[in-house]
Parts: structure tokens; C-alpha cells; sequence
């Protein structure tokens, strides 16, 4: 097959690369999108409004497929008999790891990508994460700060459309919000007493959600419908497929291409330039090159790392960005898992309609004005008040049409849940590489992953069950359950680093812009970039990052510097 040539390419179509096609064809680049997943038809494959009777296995699931194909997938509850599909296929998709190391890898491809089924959370980061690398020794310091990012957040935030409440808590700065979804009663109650009993530290308030309440875009409102990671009909939450490719596309300049698996970079050290990617069709199994002037990365953060570490040459034997030793290092995720559920003594005469999207959220309080003796950075929580509905009959003994009545007519009391999630130090040892041993379905080497919490972050989730308890006793709850849960990296799907910028070729892949510094005109923007991982869910610092890495290459191919 005969190369092809366009402007731009972009590697991936999930969140990041959803925004690189969007930005570079609206700015005039004739752009192809190189995905390595099949095509999605949102009128087939949203199924966010199909009944469990519906389902072949009632919705609970051919286990024995699962467990052969999809070995690490299951470990994720989206990946149930409705949105199994939209994740990958771990036989012919593998990675290794050490024995008593496991890493969980939650992937999906296709048109699309994670954008489908992403937990939706967005928040911007401070300057308190932004300066902690420098300030307390760890990686490098972010070539950023807030006020760098500040004006494409606001960008980004005004086409996807976020529901929030403005709190003016300096850690966690407001955005561009739509009204969000009112509390229910017993999370209103908790935010009251909370606000009181710990001096405004701890706020219970609207998780950031990129689900609109208000029609925006051609997009409608949320309906309450509750099962988002199946897909919205109604593009009520923001991906790529329901927001940027579309966008994309009506420039005219988009060419989006499926079953596109890209193998690696094709480097030329004269020009000291990237002139393609080197491609296999999925489906053929054909190789081809795609040559443009600019590339973006955007395969998800340990797959845009893997192209570079295949994309190694006489000058880069390590791979392409690996001049500074740090290219596949510095793997990080979020921790999770530890927190506190409990029964609340009030809010009985009432009960919650529809099935809001978002959750409540507490920011992250500790190593914001003084010191935790015990870890550093922090972690917020994520939750919910609910009354247990219809649904829990699957789990207590009962028969007959008395006992539905009853599963209907009396939902108990309010139960109040409060889960963190943490930031996880950067650290060398955390890295990836090419296993020797190892291909996945196109031939291509596969990644092993040596990646593991420290006792950092095993505090901070100590701290967490500890905090979320003090919390349900302020509130008067009783039954309270403390939990830790003993999950490996990766499960949060927040995986990030492994191709971080900096302010210095020599401990960095990345400069401030997203470039590669060995090879200018590759620009990496999902989350391989992140020297730190904050507390906060990242993707809407991909998008962020993404418009504005877009802009500058614009500008760098005006002055003829691509």
C-alpha cells in the first residue's frame, strides 16, 4: 500500500485525541485519526436503556467468556454484559507483569476509545499540585503552573459542558459550570453538618461531572436514566464520539480511519524530524506508512508510550524520547478503596427520583494549610446517599409477591458511602518496557509493567479509612463499615506518566508544550505527560493540554519551525 500523506496525524480517538482532531482541522490541517478499534454506531451499540431481561444472561454475564478473554478486564464493573464491548480483548491485547506485582490495565478499543465508558469526573488542578514536585523532592517539577493553564480549562470546560457548584476552595479551583443536579436530602443535611462540625475543611459538594443539565451543542440534557458507561443516546455526557470527532468532521478535513493499529515513529536523522507512523491494518494484518507534518500521541498513556519505545533507532536505541533515561519511568495511578459507609439517622420521609450520574464529592483537605506527619499530598472522596432499592431483594432471603411489595414500598433508611482517592508519589522504579518475549495479535512487542503503591500511598489509605469514619460519626451514623481494599495500580484507570514534560532534555521526554525533545514535531498529550498525578480524575487536564499543545504546534507550522 502506497503511503499516505496528510497534515496531521493523531494517534487515538478517545479523550485527548477526540480534541487533537477537533483542534487541528478547525485551524486548517487536513487530518487523519488513526484508530486501532473498530467503528462505533451509537444507534447499535448504546445500550444504556436495554433491561437486564433483555440480556441474554439476565445481565449477570457469560463468566466463562469473561474470565478467557477478559481476565483483567472484569476486574472493572463496567466491563459487565452490556459494555463488555467496549473493552478490550486481553488475549489479543497482553502485557506482563512480576509475579506478586500485578498491574491492571482497563483499555478500550475503539472509536472513541475510554471516552464511552470514563467515570466523567472533572477538576481542575491548584498551584498546591502543580509546585509539590518541586517542593518536596519528587520527579521534576511541571513546567506549568495554574495560571498557564487557566484559560484553556475555561477553553475546554465551555464545549464540554460540566454541572458544578462553586465552593472558592483554593485546592480545588472553580470552572465554567452548568447548575448541577440539587444534593438529595440526606447529602444536603450531611453537607450542613459537616460545614459546622469541622469549621468548613470537609465540604460535601457536587462531584464536577461532564454530563450536561442544560441543552448545549446540539446535545440534550441529562435524562436520569443511570447507566452512562453503556452509552448515552442522547450525547448527554461528553466524549469524543458525541462531541470533538463530530466537530472534527463538519470541518471537512477529518479523515478518521479504524482498524489502524500504529506500530511506531518513522524518524529521519537528517531532518531530525518525525516524517509518519509505520501502521498495520487490524483486519489484513498489511503494513503501511501514513506520513504528515505534526504528529499527536494520543493512544493513552502507556500505549503512546509503547509506539515511542518501538520506534527505536540507531540514534535512539531506547526509543524515540529516550535520550534522557526517563522515557516508560514514572508510571503512576491514583489509590483507592479506603473509606467508610454507615446508616444516617435522618432524611426518612424522603426518597431520591431518577438516577442522578453524579456523586457527591469531598475535596481534599489534608496537606492543604499544615502538614500530615504521616505521608505527603492528599486525596479526596467520592460517594453517595442512597436508600437501598428494589434491587437488593438479589441479596436477602424472600419469595413471593409480599416480599416485592415490601422491596418496593419500604427502602430503609439512607445509607452514606465515602470512598478516596489519592495521589501516588513518581517514582523511577515504576516503569515500563518492551517484553522480549511477548507480541500482541499484530506482532508488535507488548509491554511488561513493574509498578507498585508505597507506603506512602498505603498511609494515605489508612488516613482515608480513618477520616471517612470521623466523618459518619460526626453525622450520627450508625452500622458504620470502615473498608481497605487491597486493589493493585491501574484499577482506578487513572494510569498516567511514563513520558513526562519538564523544563530539562536531560530529565525529561517532554518539554512545556508537549513536544518531544528528541523529535520536535511528535507532540504527546494524553496522559504519558504528567510528571504528577494529583488527586484529582486527569482527563479534563488531557483535553486542557491537548488545545493548547495544538495551538502552539499551529503556530510553529505558520513560522515554518515544523
Amino acid at each position: 500500500m502506497p503511503p499516505m500523506t496528510f497534515d496531521a496525524i493523531v494517534v487515538g480517538s478517545g479523550i485527548s485525541g477526540g480534541w487533537a482532531a477537533k483542534e487541528l482541522t478547525e485551524k486548517g490541517l487536513r487530518t487523519i485519526v488513526l484508530e486501532a478499534g473498530r467503528p462505533i454506531d451509537p444507534a447499535v451499540d448504546y445500550v444504556e436503556h436495554v433491561l437486564p431481561g433483555e440480556k441474554r444472561y439476565r445481565g449477570m454475564g457469560n463468566r466463562k467468556q469473561v474470565e478467557r478473554y477478559q481476565p483483567i478486564q472484569r476486574h472493572t464493573g463496567a466491563c459487565d454484559e452490556w459494555s463488555s464491548k467496549f473493552f478490550v480483548n486481553d488475549l489479543d491485547n497482553p502485557y506482563s507483569f512480576p509475579e506478586g506485582k500485578p498491574f491492571y490495565w482497563i483499555r478500550g478499543r475503539q472509536v472513541g476509545g475510554r471516552s464511552i465508558m470514563w467515570g466523567r469526573c472533572v477538576y481542575r488542578w491548584s498551584d498546591l499540585d502543580f509546585t509539590a514536585n518541586a517542593r518536596e523532592g519528587y520527579g521534576v517539577d511541571w513546567p506549568l503552573r495554574y495560571n498557564d493553564m487557566a484559560p484553556w480549562w475555561s477553553y475546554v470546560e465551555k464545549f464540554v459542558g460540566i454541572q458544578g457548584r462553586r465552593e472558592n476552595l483554593p485546592q480545588v479551583p472553580d470552572g465554567e459550570f452548568q447548575t448541577p443536579w440539587p444534593l438529595n436530602a440526606a447529602e444536603q443535611k450531611s453537607r450542613d453538618i459537616l460545614l459546622t462540625k469541622f469549621g468548613g475543611e470537609r465540604v460535601i459538594t457536587n462531584a464536577r461531572l461532564a454530563v450536561l443539565t442544560e441543552d448545549h451543542g446540539g446535545r440534550q440534557k441529562c435524562h436520569l436514566c443511570g447507566h452512562c458507561a453503556r452509552g448515552c443516546i442522547t450525547l448527554s455526557y461528553f466524549s469524543s464520539i458525541n462531541s470533538t470527532l463530530p466537530a472534527a468532521r463538519k470541518t471537512g478535513r477529518l479523515t478518521l480511519r479504524p482498524f489502524s493499529v500504529v506500530h511506531s515513529v518513522i524518524y529521519d536523522p537528517t531532518k531530525k524530524r518525525a516524517t509518519g507512523v509505520r501502521v498495520i491494518d487490524a483486519n489484513t494484518k498489511q503494513m503501511f506508512d501514513v506520513n504528515a507534518k505534526v504528529i499527536f500521541l494520543n493512544a493513552s498513556a502507556m500505549e503512546s508510550t509503547r509506539i515511542l519505545l518501538n520506534s527505536a533507532t540507531s540514534e535512539f536505541p531506547n526509543g524515540l524520547g529516550s535520550s534522557s533515561g526517563e522515557l516508560g519511568h514514572n508510571l503512576m495511578d491514583h489509590i483507592m478503596d479506603g473509606g467508610a459507609s454507615g446508616t444516617l439517622p435522618f432524611a426518612m420521609d424522603k426518597r431520591e427520583i431518577g438516577n442522578r450520574p453524579d456523586a457527591i464529592y469531598v475535596p481534599r483537605f489534608r496537606n492543604v494549610k499544615t502538614k500530615h506527619p504521616d505521608f505527603l499530598r492528599g486525596y479526596g472522596f467520592e460517594g453517595r446517599a442512597y436508600r437501598p432499592a428494589w434491587d437488593r431483594g438479589s441479596e436477602m432471603p424472600g419469595f413471593g409477591a409480599s416480599f416485592k411489595k415490601s422491596l418496593i414500598g419500604d427502602l430503609g433508611p439512607w445509607v452514606m458511602d465515602f470512598g478516596g482517592f489519592g495521589e501516588m508519589l513518581p517514582r523511577h522504579e515504576n516503569y515500563v518496557e518492551l517484553d522480549p518475549h511477548l507480541v500482541d495479535a499484530w506482532g508488535i512487542p507488548a509491554l511488561r509493567v513493574h509498578c507498585s503503591y508505597s507506603e506512602n500511598e498505603h498511609k494515605m489509605q489508612d488516613d482515608m479509612v480513618v477520616t471517612a469514619t470521623e466523618m459518619l460519626e460526626a453525622l450520627g451514623a450508625t452500622d458504620i463499615h470502615p473498608y481497605k481494599e487491597d486493589n493493585p495500580p491501574g484499577l482506578v484507570i487513572h494510569e498516567t506518566g511514563t513520558a513526562r514534560m519538564g523544563r530539562d532534555p536531560k530529565t525529561s521526554v517532554l518539554n512545556s508544550h508537549n513536544q518531544v525533545w528528541d523529535a520536535p514535531n511528535v507532540f504527546v498529550t494524553d496522559g504519558a505527560c504528567m510528571p504528577s498525578t494529583a488527586n484529582q480524575n486527569p482527563s479534563i487536564t488531557y483535553m486542557a493540554l491537548t488545545a493548547r499543545a495544538v495551538d502552539y504546534a499551529h503556530q510553529l507550522l505558520n513560522r515554518r519551525e515544523l
